[in-house]
């Protein structure tokens, strides 16, 4: 290939991968605006104190309480639960899956989780109330399981494969000689796993688990067909929650068009988009973290 026919196609490249950089950030910084702009016209109608200390959420009464505070404590609520259930058992897995597992069952275990983060929400949230639900309400003796903990247990499933995968990738990352120095002094494969190789992967679990938050606190579906969408201030992880983001999903498709109930919508999705775009960028810097620990 002749050299001026090369460097057409690297500056030809180098413009599309450019642009579409550009572009994403375009996207996300029209996206900002739009939240920013609707979230400002709502503020202009309702105090930001009564917003975000308010207990109740009825946009439809008479008068119409706009308080954030419930669906915030909920959305809180159900992704505690799920992390809680979540991160010992993606921890207990990828350590598993990196230290003892041998190649034959990693191989079959493997894709089997990947796969997992290819079933659709809808189906786990339709498990959730055929299967899960009448199993929690049968145990606790409640009329129904469409609550906070039914919700938790499903998102936990669905955050379970990017905790894996990422701290198993975490646990590889960890150099060899730091195990052959621990089995050097006499320590097990157990006592080497829990005080060598999971402080040393540190960063990168840490990094998973923000990341399984953000899986989990942008969720909709499942938790729109789980929890019960009770929109009053959560009393425990066995009574149904509404979240933010089954609050949006429910009531934007029937809304008036820029009605103070429209723009508050846009309001708790601003709240959404920063409580997400803070656990993304907290996850990113354990990532970075992680990477200059094992490039040093």
């Amino acid at each position: 290939m002749k050299l001026g026919v090369r460097e057409s196609i690297d500056k030809s490249i180098k413009l599309v991968v450019k642009t579409t950089g550009l572009l994403v950030i375009a996207i996300l910084g029209g996206i900002f605006f739009m939240l920013l702009w609707n979230t400002i016209a709502f503020f202009l109608k309702i105090h930001p104190l009564d917003f975000i200390t308010g207990t109740q959420w009825n946009p439809s009464g008479d008068p119409e309480v706009y308080g954030i505070l419930p669906l915030l404590v909920s959305t809180c609520l159900v992704t505690l639960g799920a992390m809680v259930i979540a991160i010992p058992l993606g921890i207990g897995t990828a350590a598993y899956l990196s230290e003892y597992a041998s190649m034959r069952v990693k191989s079959a275990l493997k894709p089997m989780i990947e796969m997992l983060a290819a079933v659709p929400s809808v189906a786990i949230g339709f498990l959730g109330i055929v299967v899960l639900g009448p199993g929690i309400a049968d145990i606790i003796g409640l009329s129904n399981g469409l609550n906070a903990m039914n919700g938790a247990i499903l998102l936990a499933v669905m955050a379970l494969p990017t905790i894996i995968t990422v701290t198993d990738d975490a646990l590889h990352g960890v150099p060899g000689t730091y195990r052959e120095a621990s089995y050097g002094v006499g320590a097990s494969k157990w006592q080497t796993l829990i005080k060598v190789t999971i402080p040393a992967a540190g960063p990168g679990i840490m990094a998973a688990v923000m990341l399984g938050v953000g899986r989990a606190i942008g969720e909709t579906m499942t938790v729109l067909m789980a929890t019960g969408n009770a929109a009053a201030f959560p009393k425990g992880f066995f009574h149904s929650v509404r979240t933010i983001t089954a609050t949006i999903a429910i009531e934007m498709g029937e809304v008036p068009y820029q009605t103070t109930h429209y723009y508050s919508l846009f309001a708790i999705a601003a709240v959404l988009f920063l409580i997400t775009l803070g656990v993304n960028l907290t996850g990113e810097y354990f990532v970075n973290k992680f990477r200059k620990y094992h490039s040093a």
